[in-house]
């Protein structure tokens, strides 16, 4: 019942932070005559401008936004007095900063924790988020008449009403329909099993590189990330570039799928498509590729092979995903003991993590693009974002078990046993040393669920060469990223096995920088580590499990 009011919050952890960091503050003087000097300096600084704000000279004079703050960018923003309210918050904000970290004895997952959650009040009451301090809301209702208002309302009903009736679609939902206009590329269902569905697509060249591809996608969200409309669809591309190409479809899980562990993914995932591969495409190694949560798996199957001596991956690719999770970004906030266990005892009642939960969660992280930005665009502006095939993948959100979820938090979030050489798998630990298989490591600048100095630490955990690519964007704009989109770049360089280790800081002033999508940079690299063109494989191996191979996008994804 608790969980249900807070969100799946702990409150038990957020007080103990806000305790820490008060009783710490409490007992240091100095740091409290700093902080009320700086806010009498901010003061007297206001209300000086305050003297003046019709000036031209003052526009942010005091403090400007952060680059990638879009809440005061339009030119409304710049004149008085609406650009004097947006410096007097963004001074509040940064006071609450210097408040709330830097303070002698706290723990630094408590500062964390305090300073991320004073930051989610602000932005609540940023002026931004107020028709009468918005000044684009006040000069939409001037030139409308007030209809913007009228149109915010019914957007709002519109989506109360969806939010009433569970399941119902948004209009967003019935632009983009699966199989339709999303997860398009032809294919079939080559193998399935009580987890996954493998996607086997048709070639679209007369020859295609011996080895094919396999690609692991995070189970948190539907595979079609990765194939979306064909303009931005990885599978198209690779299969334009002569690749066979395996996709594995997650099932939703429900209730009764409770008790499926983390390690079940290996093994019905992982370990099954790379069967039924062999079965399709004997004697050939796979060049494997796993996505975020998909990319940690198969960082362990390839650490488990490694161990066991199996040679059959030819490469690993990795996308903004973690293989050390010390410095996992602000996600990391929502786990420590306290959380994890208030979370385990609500996934326990219902059995999986449902998605409003998941949702919640990544919501929070980026507030000020997800949440306020959308209220103030859809309610107080009477507008709609145009539909796009991302954001209908978007919604189309997944469950966790309960007992994957629990051994996930806890094996590699809390206790990190990975990156320490302690997950075991079948009865003895692995250790990511065992890799020695290239790869191609991808980090995205402004990732906030896998921080790329976080990815970046592959370079001294395996033994192998390490081409690690550094691309603009987040972590799902920076991964979907097809050549002829403008606005993306990248940085690239490539670490051989014996070269000694370069620090994150180093390797981001050193890289070479490139324009354009980093998806050809990846073709060659793979195109290097391929045998000569040969004619394309069977579509699968026959009937599977009685039944005939069906069409892409399968069963599983429509869940």
């Amino acid at each position: 019942m608790l969980a249900r009011l807070t969100g799946g919050i702990s409150p038990v952890a957020l007080s103990l932070a806000f305790i820490d960091w008060a009783t710490h503050l409490a007992a240091a003087p100095q740091r409290q005559m700093d902080i009320s000097q700086e806010a009498l300096q901010t003061a007297r600084q206001l209300f000086g401008s305050s003297l003046h704000f019709f000036s031209s000279n003052l526009q942010w004079a005091l403090i400007k936004p952060k680059p990638q703050d879009r809440r005061f960018a339009a030119p409304e923003w710049e004149r008085p007095p609406f650009n004097l309210l947006a410096q007097a918050f963004l001074l509040r904000e940064k006071w609450w900063h210097n408040a709330t970290t830097g303070v002698r004895g706290m723990a630094p997952a408590n500062e964390a924790i305090v300073e991320f959650s004073v930051r989610q009040v602000l932005d609540m009451l940023a002026p931004s988020n107020f028709a009468a301090t918005n000044p684009e809301v006040l000069q939409k209702a001037f030139q409308s008449g007030g209809e913007n208002f009228v149109f915010g309302l019914q957007n709002w009903y519109s989506d109360w009403m969806r939010m009433l009736s569970a399941g119902k679609p948004s209009q967003q939902d019935q632009d983009f329909v699966v199989g339709k206009n999303v997860a398009t590329s032809r294919g079939k269902v080559v193998f399935r099993n009580e987890l996954i569905e493998l996607l086997q697509y048709y070639p679209t060249t007369a020859e295609v590189h011996p080895e094919p591809i396999l690609i692991v996608p995070a189970w948190i969200m539907k595979y079609y990330i990765l194939d979306l409309s064909p303009h931005n669809s990885l599978v198209k591309f690779l299969t334009d570039q002569g690749f066979t190409v395996f996709m594995i479809s997650w099932r939703n899980p429900g209730p009764g799928d409770r008790d499926i562990a983390f390690d079940d993914y290996r093994k019905l995932g992982v370990e099954a498509a790379l069967d039924t591969i062999g079965r399709i495409v004997p004697d050939r190694q796979v060049h494997a590729l796993g996505y975020c949560l998909g990319g940690t798996l198969l960082s362990i199957a390839a650490a488990t092979m490694g161990r066991d001596g199996d040679n059959g991956l030819k490469s690993i690719t990795l996308l903004a995903a973690q293989t050390d999770f010390t410095e996992a970004g602000e996600l990391t906030l929502f786990i420590n003991e306290s959380q994890v266990a208030f979370l385990e005892d609500m996934m326990w009642e219902r059995g999986v993590l449902d998605t409003t939960q998941m949702a919640g969660a990544f919501q929070l992280l980026r507030s000020n693009d997800l949440i306020w930005s959308r209220i103030t665009r859809d309610y107080l502006m009477g507008e709609r974002a145009p539909a796009s095939d991302l954001m209908a993948w978007n919604a189309d959100a997944t469950r966790l078990p309960y007992r994957m979820h629990s051994e996930y938090l806890r094996k590699l979030f809390l206790d990190n046993d990975l990156a320490g050489g302690r997950y075991v798998v079948e009865g003895r630990p692995i250790s990511l040393s065992d890799i020695h298989t290239a790869m191609f490591v991808v980090g995205t600048l402004r990732d906030h669920v896998a921080p790329w100095k976080s990815t970046y630490k592959i370079h001294y955990q395996v033994d192998a060469d390490v081409t690690f690519l550094l691309t603009s964007g987040g972590h799902n704009t920076g991964i979907v990223a097809p050549p002829g989109e403008e606005g993306h770049s990248y940085q690239v360089s490539c670490k051989p096995e014996d070269a000694p280790y370069v620090g994150p800081d180093e390797w981001l002033k050193a890289a070479p920088h490139a324009e354009g999508s980093w998806w050809a940079e990846w073709v060659r690299w793979l195109t290097t580590r391929s045998g000569e063109p040969c004619e394309p494989p069977r579509m699968g191996v026959g009937q599977v499990d009685g039944w005939s191979l069906r069409d892409a996008p399968g069963d599983y994804v429509r869940q």
